[in-house]
């Protein structure tokens, strides 16, 4: 989810990720423990980094001892020993005579803005909730959401009501991973001069009011649920964009529901991830039902496969997790194949695509068949 602005025209899906060197009975030995302490040593660099403890030694090259640590950061020693430790383990930081330094790994919980809304994320959001995996696996129900958050269908009507800073986390990750992608986009889905879009799962309304300001000309109709739309109707407000951004509440599980007619594109940014195989397909198929011949469906996702580095990949997978613990226990993050599937089967054919754009999306242009 590295920042390429590169485009590929075409539907070649990139190296397939996690191909692992082969090693010894011990090596792997040491990494599974690693996976087996997981838990505890994420606990521990996070405290090291918002405790202090990892800036203090990056200001500090030549390094210090645990009681200078402890003098410095007001935590005991006891505590500074242990989660410095713990770090050390797991190469955040380095121990040379008596005294700790900062690694390369380190440096990236300070700067690295990525590791640190993942960091956030993962523990204000998602932590507590996936003790309940299993459950959620066995019932198809975010068992983590309702566990630690309230009893939620899922976690969409809930985010504008989750406790700080679940919240903001959620959001920052959210917008993160999404919204350097729209600039690159827009040129691609305003390449026909589209009169009039419907940014489907609009969320707070960011790509909507990106899209509004790229072309005076346009007409936008946000479709999401109602608890959304309320927050993005406060943000086009503010932005002054009311008279040429509308909202249509829709809770697009009711497959019964017909999307409105006659617009020009139709446009889904990180939305359909958010729903198992089936769902995905029906609102592919309601899509498909308010498009004529002339019309645009636009879809941007990350799709773990089709990821230009290793890394990139390995976050996109495991966000999956999210999805079956806390957010609805059905849906999860696709292979680019799997996408191309279900347009197929939702009577969509895709004409263009454009690859490793904003952190590691791609983005599909599908037309009727």
């Amino acid at each position: 989810m590295y920042a390429n602005f590169s485009t590929k025209q075409d539907n070649i899906p990139m190296k397939f990720p996690f191909k692992f060197p082969k090693l010894s009975a011990q090596q792997a030995m040491y990494e599974a423990q690693k996976i087996a302490f997981s838990p505890m040593t994420f606990q521990a660099v996070r405290i090291a980094w918002k405790r202090g403890l990892l800036q203090l030694l990056s200001d500090t090259p030549e390094g210090l001892t645990p009681k200078q640590v402890a003098e410095k950061v007001d935590m005991r020693l006891y505590g500074v020993r242990v989660v410095l430790e713990s770090c050390l383990s797991v190469g955040v930081v380095s121990f040379e005579e008596e005294k700790y330094f900062v690694t390369k790994t380190g440096q990236m919980f300070l700067y690295d803005e990525m590791t640190q809304i993942n960091m956030n994320y993962n523990h204000d959001v998602n932590y507590l909730g996936m003790f309940y995996l299993e459950e959620s696996i066995d019932s198809a129900t975010p068992v983590g959401l309702n566990k630690t958050f309230g009893d939620w269908p899922t976690i969409y009507p809930a985010l504008t009501a989750l406790p700080e800073p679940a919240k903001t986390s959620w959001f920052e990750f959210d917008h993160y991973y999404s919204d350097n992608a729209f600039p690159i986009a827009l040129p691609h889905v305003f390449k026909s001069s589209p009169k009039k879009l419907m940014d489907i799962g609009g969320n707070t309304g960011k790509f909507s009011m990106t899209a509004a300001n790229y072309n005076d000309d346009v007409n936008i109709t946000i479709v999401d649920l109602p608890e959304q739309l309320a927050v993005a109707k406060t943000h086009i407000m503010q932005a002054g964009l009311q008279a040429r951004i509308d909202t249509i509440p829709t809770n697009m599980l009711d497959h019964s529901q017909a999307l409105p007619l006659g617009y020009d594109v139709i446009w889904m940014s990180q939305f359909l991830d958010c729903f198992g195989d089936e769902d995905i397909i029906a609102i592919l198929k309601r899509a498909a039902q308010a498009m004529s011949v002339d019309s645009r469906l636009f879809v941007l996702e990350t799709y773990w496969d089709n990821q230009r580095f290793e890394e990139a990949a390995f976050c996109v997978v495991n966000t999956s997790l999210y999805f079956t613990a806390l957010a609805n226990g059905t849906s999860r993050m696709y292979r680019l194949s799997d996408m191309l599937g279900f347009m197929e089967e939702a009577g969509l054919t895709v004409c263009h695509t454009v690859e490793n754009i904003g952190k590691g999306h791609t983005l599909l242009e599908a037309k009727l068949k």
